[in-house]
């Protein structure tokens, strides 16, 4: 049997794919290669460059190969972006969702992970904030988001279909060996930008608000290591696979940091100093958010190895330094 994975040459996926390939996995991978990359996908995964909102192309796909369960990743994923394009992120992140959902029930496919992300929670009133918080989402991403996490719970009624959402906090790091990291241009993530900024990619970076209720102004986030997400999509799948119910699990450390301590870790593991330039807050950013990761260690049995922020910091200054040679490839 095959795992889809769409979005699968994208940051994320990609890690989902070597993950997968790894363990001796057959992979096919969806992408339609607007912000992933053809060399990040290993040879040993089938590369099927389509879109997730193309009805035919998914009833071609799911019909060619034995599709067993859908890793969902592909989407729009940055929340001021969606704020000045609300339309365009409904768009790509619910409506191509519902598609892509209504073609693997289409298709007798039972078995079904979606990206999910922490912004659903929106101001959370309480840290560590947990999977019964009330959902409020401060973007459109973060709706759009939600709204899938509706469809696939309504689907599930009315279909043989199980699913798990995994709620995602902040997504850092490398692969440890060095074969993906985050490599997408214009990438938003802090961390990327902090190595950018500090390899002279950039010549300067943003903080953006310094007034938060927070011990030194800026917002705080829970920052979880890539490979050990990629490690929880698989801990997903062997519930699903093993007759699990469908539900929804954060995906942290519950332990956060502020912007500024993740640039002096940047700093600390680069030895430069770098333009750091503050600016006011942008629209759709909470204070603070950190997960409570007790439900997906309990239900899932998941063990995370990466939870360390200086290591996260220097993996992904490592691949940011041998970036622009692995773009070369193809």
């Amino acid at each position: 049997m095959t795992i889809l994975v769409t979005g699968g040459a994208g940051y994320i996926g990609s890690h989902m794919v070597l993950e997968l390939v790894d363990a001796g996995e057959k992979v096919v991978v969806l992408d339609n290669l607007s912000t992933g990359f053809r060399w990040a996908i290993p040879a040993a995964a089938t590369l099927v460059v389509g879109d997730v909102g193309d009805e035919v192309g998914l009833r071609a796909l799911f019909k060619a190969h034995a599709i067993e369960a859908v890793i969902h990743f592909a989407g729009s994923i940055v929340v001021p972006e969606s704020v000045a394009d609300p339309l365009g992120y409904y768009h790509n992140n619910t409506v191509k969702s519902r598609t892509l959902i209504a073609a693997a029930i289409e298709a007798g496919v039972k078995q079904f992970i979606f990206s999910s992300t922490a912004a659903v929670y929106g101001d959370v009133k309480e840290n560590p904030v947990s999977e019964t918080a009330v959902l409020a989402p401060m973007s459109p991403y973060g709706t759009s988001k939600l709204m899938t996490e509706l469809m696939m719970r309504d689907a599930a009624v009315a279909h043989d279909f199980r699913y798990v959402a995994l709620r995602y906090f902040n997504v850092a790091g490398a692969d440890p060996a060095g074969r993906s990291g985050q490599s997408t241009p214009r990438a938003t993530h802090l961390i990327k930008v902090a190595c950018e900024t500090a390899l002279g990619k950039r010549s300067h970076m943003m903080v953006f608000g310094t007034d938060y209720p927070t011990p030194d102004g800026t917002c705080i986030r829970d920052f979880i290591h890539v490979k050990d997400l990629a490690r929880a999509h698989v801990a997903a799948l062997k519930h699903l696979r093993g007759g699990g119910k469908s539900d929804v699990f954060n995906c942290g450390y519950s332990k956060g940091y502020s912007v500024l301590q993740v640039i002096d870790a940047v700093k600390r593991a680069s030895g430069k100093t770098f333009d750091v330039r503050l600016s006011p807050r942008r629209p759709g950013d909470p204070p603070a958010i950190v997960s409570a990761s007790t439900k997906i260690r309990a239900a899932l049995g998941w063990v995370p190895e990466h939870d360390n922020l200086d290591r996260i910091v220097a993996q992904a200054l490592a691949w940011e330094s041998r970036l622009d040679a692995m773009k070369t490839k193809t």
